[in-house]
């Protein structure tokens, strides 16, 4: 099958189409035929060796974490899904490898492709609307009338974070550059702030949840809008010791992860805040609430432009820009 590689870990790896050998079928997996796949900041990080020590990922590897397509055959214990089905799904961390023609996915990942969408609008979907449901839903238990500060609100996980917390009845804020305010609102935000004219720790205070998606100035400033009891969420880092017991890291590394988030910990507990780090996973039961929010309109996808499988580096490329407004979607079939 024709794949998207990379052969080498590095900043200057681009990466390149070839032939791969089809995916190995295990009992518990399902044959997918990609259709589409969408690019995520985290294929980018993972190109530059960011990640290669908590995910050792073997040479040549396929890049993309989201998928939609098409079951092509299942495996002898998988029981919700045959030949055919629409599916959608983020590849489990170690089985990546959607910018691909076909991939094995676990049966527990995957979910049946909302029925009003395109095959690049189910595959922009996946990692950040499972991050989005994982930070509030699954860790903050969000609730109607709570405050939430979700950081770039024009960005993948933002666009659709937005709209997952109005529909949980939150009032959220956000920031955005002065072009997208507008755009912003309409997704749902109460309050926008140009990031170019203010700092949203001069407007905003007594906040319930901050997603933090930034640096680790945004970090630090996102404590200081939290209330007493808040809880700060951070997608982009640093992390945690309870995250690396939970990968199995080695003593090492788990030393070095205790040592990145001692400040943001200590800081936190000083002023009675939860400090959480989330590296989102797969999970089809989830993504299936999700399918359901997207069939009923409370949420929909944002797609900024959409690849020829043949550009697959230029769309890379175009995320690595940080100007793209929602996703990046890769046509594969």
């Amino acid at each position: 099958m024709k794949a998207f590689i990379i052969e080498r870990y590095g900043k200057k790896e681009i990466g390149r189409i070839a032939d791969m050998p089809e995916p190995v079928l295990e009992e518990d997996d399902v044959l997918v035929d990609i259709h589409a796949a969408a690019v995520n900041v985290l294929d980018l990080k993972i190109r530059s060796g960011e990640f290669k020590l908590i995910l050792p990922y073997r040479m040549p590897a396929i890049l993309g974490h989201d998928v939609a397509g098409k079951v092509i055959r299942v495996g002898s214990h998988v029981q919700r899904f045959k030949p055919g089905d629409a599916v959608y799904a983020r590849a489990d961390d170690l089985r990546i490898g959607t910018f691909a023609e076909k991939i094995a996915v676990k049966e527990s990942s995957l979910a049946h492709k909302p029925a009003n969408l395109t095959m690049e609008e189910a595959a922009s979907l996946p990692l950040v609307a499972l991050t989005a449901w994982q930070v509030l839903v699954e860790i903050a238990k969000l609730e109607r009338g709570q405050k939430v500060f979700i950081q770039a609100g024009s960005g993948g996980v933002g666009a659709i974070a937005i709209q997952l917390a109005k529909h949980l009845g939150a009032f959220v804020a956000t920031t955005t550059s002065t072009d997208n305010i507008a755009w912003v609102k309409a997704l749902g935000a109460d309050l926008v702030i140009d990031y170019k004219k203010q700092d949203f720790e001069s407007v905003l205070q007594d906040y319930d949840l901050v997603l933090n998606s930034q640096g680790n100035n945004e970090l630090k400033n996102s404590l200081r809008i939290l209330r007493r009891g808040g809880h700060l969420v951070s997608i982009s880092g640093p992390p945690t010791p309870e995250f690396a017991v939970k990968q199995g890291l080695a003593w090492p590394l788990k030393q070095v992860l205790r040592l990145l988030s001692s400040g943001v910990r200590r800081k936190a507990k000083q002023l009675g805040i939860t400090y959480t780090f989330l590296f989102m996973r797969a999970d089809g039961a989830q993504l299936q609430n999700i399918t359901s929010l997207i069939e009923s309109g409370a949420m929909r996808p944002i797609v900024d432009r959409v690849f020829p499988f043949a550009a697959t580096a230029d769309a890379l490329a175009y995320v690595a820009t940080g100007r793209t407004k929602g996703k990046v979607v890769i046509k594969v079939r």
